[in-house]
Parts: structure tokens; C-alpha cells; sequence
């Protein structure tokens, strides 16, 4: 039995009913992307993750990664798997055609993504860095920058990190100490970064590091903060590898969890300075890097859907085998899955990782719009929703990640908690996932202010008005889809209500933002769920009788019932938290 499956028909429908692809292959850029070059996609990528990757997850986990005389040494599995993924050209299915890549939409590669990570969360963040790392250069890089590393980047044969955070700036990047010193026609950077995923390795063959740094004489704060290349290889002019740059890595950091992925600190021109040359213009880095960082937070987020989907198989694989006890109205040695609570803790992994996915997927296809679609307004719309999700998908699906990981080892009991048993190295696994590329607390902020305050609300209205109109096609009077339609129309409700609620509050809601995140994830969550659930009633009216269709209903109902629930306790919390949170001063913990 394999060990992971990929969710093939989940990511069909999905495109069917949520992304609408016949009609989004369409847009300008896609025209070689069709339905039929994806579905011919799809399984191979699925029998990639499945038969090559995924056995590598819990050898190289236990193996984890070491630094021997200067050298990252990795996980052994990790080697052939790296290379075939190089070689099957799954390190990047969107990258531009004009530097060798498939161009294929965000949606496509968001399947793939998926897979890698469920796969091997350890070693998908190895392409996942470097997809961050090609989104900055083709955003902001010069020709000759992008000519000389996007092809290789998106190959894999290279690859990418994000240099951001040092020992006294972690999410407060304004106190950056890196330094940059003008030397001919490029820099000289030295200083020292922490937390570096993927930072040094010997799986591809040059790391592009993109470092934040303060050029001589720059401003103090954000506004004198400078992007940088700065490559551990030079590269010649021709693209061949040239001496290795000043730079090393100089500790490992030992880590609760993804213990296969080199977590680095890193050391720029501790001789004669790491040469760097300039992303974009002087003491605009910060703004780049952000650009860097929200597609990042998008992938982050879909983290947490894969390592929720990889914890759920393993669960259910036990629980459909593992004979405990008598469930009621059976025989006594049935398997735990005829347990009630067992069901639930199942159905709610299941109902939580469904629903992360499908909020992801509407997110990702947003983003296509945004910078595909022919009519400008609809990429304004699309581009504005897409600012409003990144927070929600990198804080909902990761928050909710932890909680379906948990469930996991709780469904295999006392084996769960005994690292054989495979189920704790999710939970492991899921924990960096609300805290790296901005906290969720950091998230919830970002949501409530820059996304909601900034703009009155507008923007979050209109995305609200979406769901209007998805309740407005669902049929009335019909009992199943009445049974959707109606804890969506009270969750839309308790959405408007904490709005305006948060909108009057001005500069106190920062106290709120986390539940305001997580109502409003909540309610989107379950709307993109409602959608699929009525495609679905749609397709059984027409006499398809696949079960699938009754699962994903029944899927949505238990969310609205379990989770769409929790609701209206956020919204107290919402509507009433401020006040509790005033008498908490610094002299109310020293008691």
C-alpha cells in the first residue's frame, strides 16, 4: 500500500467546479495549457510524489541534516529524488516560457505544489524557496539578471533563498544591520542572517541567495533597505559557474520538526566581502522582498492543506485497520473506524483539509486572473481579492494544519504518540507553519488592517458580495441545499456584523484580529465548500451516481455543523474582546 495517494479526483472537480478551467486555459498566455495537456499531467506528477518522493519522508526525517567541515550535508534519500524531480520537470510547472519553463497556470502548479508537500514537506521546500526567489526576479529583476539565473531556478538545477531575518530583526525587518558597500559595478555585502530554509546544500548546483542589506549612507528604518543577488557560485557571463562567493553557513539550527530541511544561519563577507549585485533600485528592497513574501504566504498556506491531506491518509490507513473494542450494534474486534468519536476526528481532518484546499485553489485562480484575464476591471477585482486572501490562506489553513495533525495522532492513540507510528512527524511538521513568512498573529494584522481598515472595507464588501451571489443561484426550497445554504447565510451575517463592528473600533482592533481572521476564514472556507456541494447536488439531479458526490456534501455539512459552528463564539470575541484585554496590562502577568 502506498504510503501517500495523490487526491486526483478531488483536484479534477476542483477545476471543474471552483476554477472553471475550459474557460481559464483560455485566457492570453494559456493557450498551450489545456485541459487535456493537464489531465495528462496530473497522473504522472501523482505517480512522481507517490512512488519516488513520498517513501523518502520518514527515513530522511529520522536522517536529518548535519554541517561537516563547512559542508550542508542532507538526508541521503533526498540525492535521486532531487535529481528525478529535476529531470521530470516538476520543480516548477508555472516559470516562464521565455526562460524554459511550462508556463502553466498558478492552479496547475498549485497541484503540483500540493503533492510535493504532502510528499515530502522537508524537501518541498527546497522548489518552493526557489519559486519565491524566481517571483521576485521576474517582478523586479534587470534582463541580464533574469536571462542569467530564471532558467536555471526554474530547471532546479539552481536554486533559491529568501535572506531576510537577523539575530535583532525578526518581523520588525526595519532594524536590518546586513551592509552593502559600493565596489565598481557591484557590492560588497557582509553581515549575518538566521533561519535561512534551504540556506547551503549540495543538491543543486549553485544557491541563489536574494539577501535584504543596507547600502552605505542609506536611511535608517525600512526605507534603506536594498535587495540583493548574491550567488554562493559567481556566474560568468556566459552562465557557466565561476570561484565560490564569501559566504558560508555556519550553523544548523535543531529544529522541532521538518528535520530534513537545513534551517541555516549564514555568514556574507567574513574575508573579503560576498559580492552582490542590486534587485531594482537602491533602498526599495522591502517592497520587493514583500512581493516575494506574499507569494510565498500563499504557498505556506497550501503547506498546511498538504501536510493536513498526508496526516488524514495515514490516520485513516490505521484507523481502517487497528481492532479495538466493540463499536455499537457490532460484534466485539471491529476496527476503530466503526467508533463514533474515531468518524468524527476523521470527518473533521477530512472536512479541514478539503476546505483549505478548495479556499487555496479560488485564491490561485484569482491570482491567473488578476494578470491574464483581458478585461481590466476583472483584474483590478481579482487582484484586490487576491490581497485580501494571501492572510487568510497563509493564517487559516496553517492554524487549522495543527489542529488536523493533532488529530491525527490522537486517532492512532497511544501509537500516535511513538515516532514509529509516523503520525507525530506531521504534527512535527505543521508546527512552523503558522510562524515562518510572517506570523498569524502578524496575518490576522495584516488583514484587518491594511485589508480591511485601509479601505473602509470596501474591498472585503465586495468579496462578501461574491458570496451573495453564490446564495442567491443555490436553489430554495430544496431540502439538501437548503441544508448548505442556510449556516452560510448566518455566517455571512456574523461576517458583516464583526465588519462593521471592527470598523468602528479604528485602532483597537488589533486585539481582535485573530478571531476576526479566523471568522472570516471560517465563512470563505465554507462558501467555497457550498459551491462544491451544490455542484455536486447538481450532477446527482442528473443521475451521477459516483459517491464522491455524496461524500464532498456530507464532507460540507459536517463543517458547517463542526467548524462553521465556532463562529459565533468568534463573533463574541470579536464584538467583546477588546474590553477583557484592557485590564491585562504588563503588571497583570508578574502575579
Amino acid at each position: 500500500m502506498k504510503e501517500y495517494k495523490a487526491p486526483q479526483k478531488e483536484f479534477s472537480f476542483i477545476l471543474d467546479e471552483l476554477v472553471d478551467y475550459d474557460q481559464h486555459c483560455t485566457m492570453p498566455g494559456f493557450e498551450d495549457a489545456s485541459r487535456d495537456v493537464v489531465d495528462a499531467i496530473i497522473p504522472e506528477a501523482a505517480k512522481f510524489y507517490e512512488d519516488i518522493v513520498a517513501p523518502t519522508n520518514h527515513p530522511s526525517d529520522r536522517e536529518g541534516t548535519l554541517l561537516s567541515n563547512g559542508t550542508v550535508v542532507t538526508a541521503s534519500a533526498l540525492e535521486q529524488a532531487y535529481m528525478k524531480m529535476i529531470e521530470g520537470g516538476w520543480v516548477c510547472l508555472n516559470g516562464d516560457v521565455e526562460y524554459g519553463g511550462a508556463g502553466l497556470p498558478n492552479v496547475v502548479d498549485l497541484i503540483n505544489q500540493e503533492m510535493s508537500q504532502s510528499s515530502n514537506m522537508s524537501l518541498g521546500l527546497l522548489p518552493m524557496l526557489s519559486r519565491a526567489a524566481m517571483h521576485a526576479l521576474s517582478l523586479f529583476g534587470s534582463p541580464d539578471q533574469k536571462s542569467l539565473f530564471l532558467g536555471k531556478l526554474i530547471s532546479g538545477v539552481w536554486s533559491g533563498t529568501m535572506n531576510l531575518t537577523e539575530p535583532q530583526a525578526g518581523s520588525d525587518l526595519s532594524c536590518i544591520n546586513c551592509k552593502a558597500i559600493v565596489n565598481g559595478d557591484h557590492f560588497l555585502i557582509s553581515g549575518q542572517k538566521i533561519y535561512i530554509t534551504w540556506g547551503d546544500h549540495e543538491l543543486s548546483q549553485n544557491v541563489v541567495h536574494l539577501v535584504l542589506a543596507r547600502i552605505e549612507g542609506a536611511p535608517d528604518g525600512n526605507h534603506g533597505i536594498s535587495l540583493f543577488i548574491v550567488p554562493k557560485y559567481l556566474v560568468n557571463d556566459d552562465g557557466s559557474l565561476g570561484k565560490r562567493n564569501d559566504l558560508r553557513a555556519v550553523g544548523l539550527e535543531h529544529k522541532l520538526g521538518i528535520h530534513a530541511s537545513p534551517t541555516c544561519t549564514m555568514a556574507f563577507g567574513d574575508n573579503e566581502g560576498a559580492i552582490g549585485y542590486l534587485v531594482g533600485e537602491e533602498n526599495r528592497g522591502l517592497s520587493y522582498m514583500f512581493a516575494m513574501m506574499n507569494n510565498a504566504r500563499l504557498a505556506v498556506g497550501h503547506q498546511g492543506v498538504a501536510i493536513s491531506e498526508r496526516a488524514y491518509q495515514r490516520a485513516l490507513a490505521y484507523a481502517s485497520q487497528r481492532v479495538q473494542g466493540r463499536a455499537v450494534g457490532q460484534s466485539a474486534g471491529t476496527t476503530i473506524i466503526n467508533h463514533p468519536d474515531v468518524k468524527r476526528m476523521l470527518m473533521q481532518m477530512r472536512a479541514i483539509t478539503e476546505a483549505g484546499r478548495a479556499l487555496s485553489f479560488f485564491s490561485l485562480a484569482a491570482e491567473d486572473r488578476s494578470k491574464r484575464h483581458p478585461d481590466p476591471e476583472c483584474r483590478e477585482q481579482n487582484a484586490i481579492w487576491v490581497e485580501i486572501l494571501t492572510p487568510l490562506v497563509k493564517g487559516w489553513c496553517t492554524e487549522m494544519s495543527m489542529e488536523s495533525t493533532s488529530l491525527g495522532v490522537q486517532v492512532h492513540g497511544g501509537m500516535g504518540f511513538v515516532e514509529e507510528s509516523g503520525a507525530a512527524q506531521y504534527m512535527r511538521d505543521s508546527r512552523i507553519l503558522p510562524i515562518y513568512e510572517g506570523t498569524n498573529g502578524i496575518q490576522a494584522l495584516d488583514f484587518i488592517g491594511r485589508k480591511c481598515l485601509r479601505d473602509g472595507g470596501a474591498g472585503i464588501a465586495s468579496l462578501l458580495s461574491a458570496v451573495d451571489e453564490t446564495i442567491n443561484i443555490m436553489d430554495v426550497g430544496i431540502e439538501l441545499v437548503e441544508s448548505l445554504r442556510k449556516p452560510l447565510i448566518s455566517s455571512l451575517n456574523y461576517c458583516r456584523q464583526s465588519l462593521s463592528h471592527v470598523l468602528s473600533m479604528s485602532e483597537q482592533s488589533a486585539s481582535v484580529a485573530v478571531p476576526f481572521l479566523m471568522l472570516f476564514g471560517n465563512t470563505l472556507c465554507y462558501w467555497q465548500l457550498c459551491r462544491l456541494g451544490y455542484a455536486c447536488h447538481k450532477r446527482i439531479e442528473k443521475d451521477d451516481l459516483d459517491s464522491y458526490y455524496t461524500q464532498k456534501i456530507a464532507t460540507t455539512k459536517f463543517f458547517a455543523t463542526h467548524i462553521l459552528s465556532r463562529n459565533k463564539g468568534l463573533l463574541i470575541a470579536i464584538m467583546e474582546g477588546d474590553e477583557s484585554l484592557r485590564y491585562a496590562g504588563e503588571d497583570y502577568f508578574n502575579c
